[in-house]
């Protein structure tokens, strides 16, 4: 079987907006206008903002009827709900094992789809995410509700939304020189994990064990799970699964992990021995997405298939909810730090916020264009930001929780 990820680069522009090859819709990117000039940098680094107007779009705007993502559809030759409805008829999605769509629906719940948790608060085209590897889309973290990293090209980008300024913080395409003061600027660790070519890692968890010590995990497609010390960047252990390993994410506690892959099954496993302790069945393809509760009893797992499965670290014998994405491969997951809702995103245009209190009944649909990148909740709960990769409209959006006290609302 051929193996997407043993391609040695799937860049970006060639598969920005796989409509174009899927749905035969040319005229969509043909006809959207692209940006002429290119934001400039200041002395400082960060993004120049003279051209904002250009590449962004607050609240206001979108309160006044223009497009979030800022897509002119009054100059195009056809409206978003008529583009949607076709993208939904003709999208492919892409598929390593095939399932029977009937089996599949028989088992996911039904959720309301007409709540709204989270805001549109912003959205910024001075930094724009882009994809390396078309099915590793975790390429977004949020530290604090003004502050977001996030992946452009071959470099690691600072996003302030306080400021509204973009910065460069690491370039990978340059040598990488590690320094051994960690109070100074500059990378800290650099290894190499395996010799295979192709064992590339599919995502790291930083996690502290039931000591309370920082540890580094990564997942390999050298089928290999390895923890590392934060403190000293010794590899502490190796555990060898039976495929390649596309995820990982470690239990509130540090004592369990989720182990995803290149199978149709997912483990859970003693973060210390490495000691399988549950095989869990349900899916109907690869996995690439996993997340826990913050109670530590439930955690998430996105796959191919197009479903989220929940499961119950208390019976692990079959999955206690499946929730099914509207087109694409789940291929992000998120709590927020309080565990009130879980984000899952596809690989293209939806973005689904569930209530967990009303056990995934309700849910939040944010409706886009373009292949999402990553998601991230702030460690506040306050925001969430979405990377899109596209050609044009490639962008980070920011969207605020909703507070029914109003006086709150206006000062956050």
């Amino acid at each position: 079987m051929f193996n997407c990820r043993k391609m040695e680069q799937f860049q970006n522009h060639n598969l920005e907006f796989m409509v174009e090859d899927y749905h035969e819709m040319t005229d969509f990117n043909d006809i959207l206008f692209e940006d002429t000039e290119s934001p400039r940098e200041g002395v400082d680094g960060y993004i120049d903002l003279d051209f904002k107007d250009d590449f962004e779009l607050a609240t206001l705007e979108a309160r006044n009827g223009r497009d979030i993502q800022g897509i002119p559809w009054e100059r195009l030759n056809f409206n978003r709900d008529r583009y949607r409805e076709t993208r939904l008829k003709l999208y492919k999605n892409y598929e390593n094992l095939s399932r029977s769509p009937e089996e599949l629906i028989k088992e996911c719940t039904e959720a309301e789809t007409c709540h709204n948790f989270y805001d549109f608060q912003f959205n910024t085209r001075l930094v724009k995410s882009t994809i390396v590897h078309f099915q590793l889309r975790n390429l977004v973290w949020a530290t604090s509700k003004h502050d977001v990293y996030l992946m452009q090209n071959y470099s690691l980008m600072h996003w302030s939304s306080l400021l509204r300024r973009g910065k460069e913080v690491l370039n990978v395409a340059k040598p990488i020189e590690p320094t051994q003061f960690l109070s100074q600027p500059g990378v800290a660790f650099s290894t190499k994990l395996a010799t295979d070519e192709n064992a590339i890692t599919n995502a790291v968890d930083i996690y502290h064990n039931s000591n309370g010590s920082i540890r580094v995990m990564t997942a390999n497609n050298d089928a290999h799970v390895r923890v590392f010390d934060a403190g000293n960047f010794a590899c502490l252990s190796r555990f060898s699964f039976p495929w390649s390993v596309n995820n990982t994410s470690v239990s509130p506690d540090g004592k369990l992990m989720a182990v995803l892959g290149d199978s149709v099954e997912c483990l859970v496993a003693d973060t210390q021995s490495g000691k399988v302790l549950g095989n869990l069945k349900g899916h109907f393809d690869y996995s690439f997405a996993s997340a826990w509760h913050p109670d530590g009893q439930i955690f998430a797992t996105g796959n191919q298939d197009t479903t989220c499965r929940l499961w119950d670290i208390r019976n692990l014998s079959q999955s206690i909810t499946v929730l099914k994405g509207r087109m694409g491969a789940i291929r992000a997951i998120q709590f927020t730090s309080d565990g009130r809702f879980m984000a899952m995103a596809e690989a293209a245009d939806f973005v689904h916020i569930f209530d967990t209190q009303s056990a995934y009944a309700k849910v939040q649909e944010i409706d886009l264009f373009g292949e999402i990148a990553g998601i991230s909740f702030s460690p506040d709960t306050e925001a969430l930001f979405v990377g899109v990769a596209d050609r044009t409209y490639g962008s980070l959006l920011e969207f605020n929780r909703r507070h029914y006290n109003y006086y709150l609302n206006s000062i956050l």
